[in-house]
């Protein structure tokens, strides 16, 4: 019972007034998930495009009353998945004249300094943080996206990700462990590390 679908005859314009008032403000919200999954902004805006023709298309197996966050995010994590498998057949293309012209580039900063005013550094670490984030496996960088920073619960991620709770908590754990390490060593990289 738990993961049978439940479907709702809807009229055409019962259906377009739920897309409209429960999907339709979640885009932005949408979008930052698909960007923090795909990293790449083009491939975040057509899994969004994608994630919303699937939500209209499917829009009768939404229970009205329920999460519509949810129930759009497990579509968008899905199609990033369908997509993510095609992609990881295909073989890995390189544009070896933007990689030449990034090398012999003499705009290139070589002088790097260890002595950084705060402001600096604290944009560093923003950044820091993001690229550890983005450095993550996708199944631990979607687990910290959901509840860290979009703030689902745990039954609610195990919903989105076909998961059980168990496996939610424990993947989560890691995830955080892992991030964790990637800063210590970024912070002792650039001498804020104390012995501990």
């Amino acid at each position: 019972m738990e993961n049978q679908e439940i479907t709702t005859k809807y009229t055409e314009s019962e259906k377009y007034k739920i897309f409209s008032e429960e999907f339709m403000p979640l885009m932005d919200a949408a979008y930052n998930f698909a960007f923090r999954l795909a990293l790449d902004e083009d491939d975040a805006k057509d899994l969004v495009q994608e994630t919303y023709m699937k939500a209209f298309r499917f829009i009768e197996s939404f229970q009205k009353g329920t999460n519509a966050k949810a129930w759009l995010f497990r579509i968008l994590k899905n199609s990033f998945i369908n997509e993510y498998r095609k992609k990881s057949k295909q073989p890995s293309k390189v544009d070896y004249q933007e990689v030449e012209q990034i090398y012999n580039s003499e705009d290139t900063p070589v002088n790097l300094t260890t002595d950084l005013r705060v402001d600096v550094l604290q944009g560093m670490i923003g950044d820091e943080v993001a690229n550890a984030l983005n450095s993550l496996a996708v199944d631990f960088r979607t687990v910290i996206i959901l509840c860290d920073i979009e703030g689902f619960t745990y039954e609610e991620m195990a919903k989105i990700l076909d998961i059980p709770i168990g496996t939610v908590r424990s993947r989560l754990h890691r995830a955080r462990n892992i991030l964790k390490e990637k800063l210590r060593d970024y912070v002792k990289k650039v001498g804020y590390g104390g012995e501990g």
